[in-house]
């Protein structure tokens, strides 16, 4: 199966229809009136369908094992078609739209096995997605595509030539995926002066974003958040805890990170992990969803 370990719950919608042609109005009138030999049609599809859903991963080997938590069958009569309208929801990872059509689709099956004593010319037709919602499609911004960001990496030893940077380039690589433009990407020592400088410089510049990694741990030298936080007009605490919590899922030692996140005028500025796996995770954490800030900065309305 496809990993999906870096990706965040969301609200997960699909739709799928199914379209079940039969052969004579008298088929159409058995169903209405409650005369089909095997049973109530609607109801009986429709309990088939809700098992049906639920094996889906059981059936196609590339699905994911998923929580169901809400399934909706609708049916509507045309002539001699009968539209089999079922809708699924989830908060999960993973998008649910091959659940949607399995679901459709097993509804039809068991209307076609009911009715077929009855009607030997019994078709089904239009097994498709009508609806997707969730994900990160979803919420990918659109107000703006010029945003620049600056990278800075706080790390004495780094700095000093004796280690190589990959959170750094790590971050670089998620902006870029996102199409955000690097300004600039500099290194810099576990300084209070020289992260504070690059602070205010980029901000003057007009830099979208600051995004610095390393200096936000426990020991003596991990300053970052002592520098940065003055400088800020606002805290916003709910970046801060996407990081922590999506990174307290994959190693129990996140819950020490002094992550920081807030704006200098319009200048958004993130203070990271300096670990490659920190940096990158927390990236994953509130990208691209923290673009929505740029739209609020603004002076747009929430949607």
């Amino acid at each position: 199966m496809v990993d999906i370990t870096h990706k965040n719950n969301t609200l997960r919608t699909a739709t799928a229809q199914a379209v079940v042609k039969v052969s004579k109005p008298e088929t159409i009138e058995a169903i209405k009136n409650d005369t089909v030999p095997k049973g109530h049609v609607f109801a009986m599809s429709k309990a088939a369908g809700l098992l049906g859903v639920k094996r889906t991963p059981d059936i196609l080997p590339d699905c994911h094992p998923l929580p169901i938590e809400f399934t909706g069958v609708e049916y509507a009569i045309n002539g001699l078609e009968i539209t089999v309208l079922f809708t699924v929801k989830t908060i999960y990872k993973t998008g649910i739209e091959v659940e949607a059509m399995h679901g459709a689709s097993v509804v039809a099956l068991n209307m076609y096995d009911m009715l077929k004593p009855i009607d030997k010319g019994i078709e089904i037709h239009a097994i498709k997605l009508l609806e997707k919602k969730g994900g990160k499609s979803d919420f990918r911004d659109r107000f703006r595509k010029d945003l620049k960001a600056a990278v800075v990496v706080c790390s004495d030893t780094i700095s000093a030539g004796h280690k190589e940077d990959k959170a750094g380039k790590a971050i670089i690589a998620k902006l870029e995926s996102c199409d955000i433009k690097i300004a600039e990407y500099v290194i810099i020592p576990d300084e209070i002066d020289d992260i504070q400088t690059k602070a205010k410089y980029f901000e003057s510049q007009g830099i979208d974003m600051v995004i610095y990694t390393g200096g936000t741990g426990l020991s003596g030298r991990d300053v970052t958040p002592e520098a940065l936080i003055p400088l800020l007009d606002r805290r916003i605490p709910g970046i801060e805890e996407a990081i922590r919590n999506y990174g307290q899922d994959r190693t129990p030692f996140s819950m020490l990170s002094r992550s920081v996140a807030g704006t200098i005028n319009d200048t958004l500025i993130l203070a990271l992990p300096g670990s490659t796996n920190g940096a990158k995770e927390s990236m994953d954490a509130i990208f691209p969803a923290v673009l929505h800030s740029f739209r609020i900065l603004k002076g747009a309305r929430h949607d």
